[in-house]
């Protein structure tokens, strides 16, 4: 990890998106068996930039993490070819979605995503963390906001594009999505959310 890199994750305002996540993601990513060391050094380093910039007040969180780690890994002695890899995938996590046979993104964004299969406490953990992150949002807009984003989520085919990681975390993940929209609805008619 570069000094820019411990940095950033160690910023105040981050409670879900932080060193923690990204250890989390990697020790996700040293679980998943079948992939040639040059193709797990790019996930790896994927997992490392991905959330590297992350402001909630931004809408090119993503786009200016590519960008850093395109910076970071040319400063690093990787080639054009490497950084630019990481930098699509890293892409790839504004929308969560991924090509047919992209095997490294579908990696990627499921092992992003994996949060939202855990188990009830722990999905909670992370949904008040980002509640944290957002603060600045009035409740009626986040609660809102939200239910919106999380409904993508289950309008979805499937959450995790990795088959793997599908089978394994996909029924869960629908299951705490659902909760928790069921909570945010709940919690906007006993305030009378003027939004909804």
């Amino acid at each position: 990890m570069t000094p820019a890199l411990e940095a950033a994750y160690a910023e105040p305002h981050r409670r879900y998106h932080s060193r923690a996540h990204i250890e989390a993601c990697l020790a996700l990513l040293a679980g998943v068996d079948g992939l040639s060391e040059p193709d797990r050094r790019l996930v790896e380093y994927a997992i490392w930039w991905h959330d590297a910039v992350y402001d909630p007040t931004r809408g090119d969180n993503e786009a200016v993490s590519a960008e850093m780690a395109q910076r970071d890994l040319a400063a690093l002695g990787e080639p054009a070819s490497i950084s630019g890899e990481v930098a699509r995938l890293i892409l790839l996590t504004r929308g969560h979605t991924v090509p047919s046979g992209d095997r490294l993104g579908a990696l990627l964004v499921s092992i992003d995503l994996a949060v939202l299969g855990g188990d009830p406490e722990a999905y909670d953990a992370y949904a008040a963390g980002v509640r944290t992150e957002y603060a600045f949002v009035p409740e009626p807009a986040f609660r809102a906001g939200r239910a919106r984003v999380m409904q993508t989520f289950l309008d979805a085919e499937a959450i995790y594009p990795d088959p793997a990681f599908r089978a394994r975390l996909e029924t869960r993940a629908r299951a705490n999505i659902t909760r928790e929209i069921a909570a945010l609805a709940e919690a906007a008619l006993r305030q009378g959310d003027r939004s909804r």
